[in-house]
């Protein structure tokens, strides 16, 4: 669908095309198209979306367009909207409109909603409350499977998902059944006989990120969230375990090019809070360089007697720094998918270790035999083999080490990326070089 026509049709008022057109796309699709559109015609258009995608197409909106939209509302628009929107969408969309509207929004909706919103909203951040919805199914063990069937066919269009129900005896959370098992049970049969005993289940305070890799690891539809108390207080469904896995890939993502993570979109962050987000490491990484440049002036007196041994400086920064980097790029991954423990830390470093062995001597042969060809120097094909192989091993090591030390006291190991890792490694590449130049050519 071209934008062009769609705002041509929407310009001039044939709003029976325009409305066919966006009965026929996917909410999602339908929130794209719409976030290409002034914002006079995205107000005209949302108000052409079929009742019954309006608030599916809106929880796809990014915050400005939810912002525009929620001011332009009438109250009577705003509360069909409201009553169509799925409790933990509802809660997504409040945690980042301004504090006007959202107490807006909280009176338009009914007393009920508005207290289960205000406890939803009092979850930490990052916590599974925090993202779980209050809306399933709860069936009881008594009930037949044709009572079941009735009861979702009544009260299932208002909640998030069907494809699994909860047996609950006074909150308490006692089996799930899932739809497939009620569609091809008998109908006298009674969910305590078809019900599965063994839950798989997480805390409101649990956090996201945990919940996420459960979805994984357990390939779940939706998770039940229980309290203190262990009794039911909502699920978290899959869409939402997606969501928190972008987040936090993005949010690594921008740690290990050392950035502070953002958690507006690219085109929507002020170039003041794109440059607010990178400069604070940029400044530490440029200061920490500074004591590279130092351990390079310390060994001034070499360069006078031999200047060619400033010229293989930057080989040995860059490959030192990329193999830190790629030791530590292997470790972050396997930590985030809990594939890595800080109990396996020996087992890591030796196997670095025993990698960086052959990666080093390979080359170490490869820069030797170079350098002793175009120079035909011995001194320094050894002095350059011998400092690639010790550079290589110590950044492996580094690499491997830095990301398990982090996770052991808290930190994300994120932050032990490529930026910083270079800069360490190329410290020590410096120092490895100079000591073994100078003991070797005796400077």
């Amino acid at each position: 669908m071209e934008k062009e026509l769609f705002v041509t049709l929407l310009r001039d008022r044939h709003f029976k095309a325009v409305r066919t057109i966006l009965n026929a796309m996917n909410p999602v699709d339908t929130a794209a198209l719409l976030a290409e559109l002034e914002d006079k015609e995205l107000a005209l258009a949302f108000r052409l979306i079929p009742k019954e995608e309006a608030a599916d197409v809106f929880a796809n909106m990014n915050n400005s367009m939810q912002t525009y939209l929620v001011e332009m509302f009438t109250e009577k628009e705003l509360k069909e909207l409201l009553d169509d929107l799925y409790m933990d969408d509802t809660v997504d969309i409040l945690e980042e409109l301004p504090a006007n509207l959202v107490v807006r929004i909280l009176e338009s909706v009914g007393q009920q909603k508005r207290n289960m919103i205000n406890v939803l909203l009092n979850y930490p951040d990052d916590s599974a409350g925090s993202i779980m919805t209050t809306e399933y199914v709860e069936l009881r063990q008594h009930m037949t499977v044709a009572e079941s069937m009735t009861h979702i066919k009544k009260t299932g269009i208002h909640k998030e998902t069907i494809y699994t129900c909860y047996v609950t005896d006074k909150r308490k959370l006692i089996g799930i059944v899932t739809a497939k098992d009620l569609m091809t049970a008998d109908d006298n049969v009674q969910i305590k006989d078809l019900m599965e005993t063994e839950i798989i289940a997480v805390h409101t305070h649990t956090d996201q990120e945990e919940v996420a890799k459960m979805f994984g690891k357990y390939d779940l539809i939706a998770l039940p969230v229980l309290d203190a108390e262990d009794l039911m207080v909502g699920i978290v469904t899959f869409d939402d375990a997606m969501d928190v896995m972008v987040e936090e890939a993005t949010e690594d993502i921008t740690k290990m090019a050392a950035m502070n993570p953002s958690e507006k979109p690219y085109f929507e962050t002020s170039v003041f809070n794109h440059a607010k987000n990178r400069i604070p490491w940029l400044l530490i990484l440029m200061l920490s360089a500074t004591i590279t440049g130092q351990i390079i002036t310390k060994y001034e007196d070499a360069f006078a007697v031999l200047p060619l041994l400033v010229s293989f400086i930057p080989m040995l920064m860059d490959t030192g720094g990329n193999c830190g980097s790629q030791s530590s790029t292997l470790v972050i991954r396997g930590i985030a998918l809990d594939e890595i423990h800080f109990k396996d830390l020996f087992r890591v470093v030796f196997k670095e270790f025993r990698i960086s062995l052959i990666v080093g001597v390979v080359l170490a042969l490869a820069n030797g035999l170079r350098i002793f060809f175009m120079y035909h120097d011995m001194n320094m094909a050894l002095v350059i083999a011998l400092s690639l192989v010790a550079t290589i091993i110590i950044a492996k090591l580094i690499g491997c080490i830095l990301p398990l030390l982090a996770k052991k006291v808290g930190l994300d190991p994120a932050i032990m990326a490529a930026p910083l890792i270079t800069t360490l490694v190329d410290t020590c590449s410096i120092i490895i070089y100079f000591t073994i130049a100078t003991k070797l050519f005796q400077l």
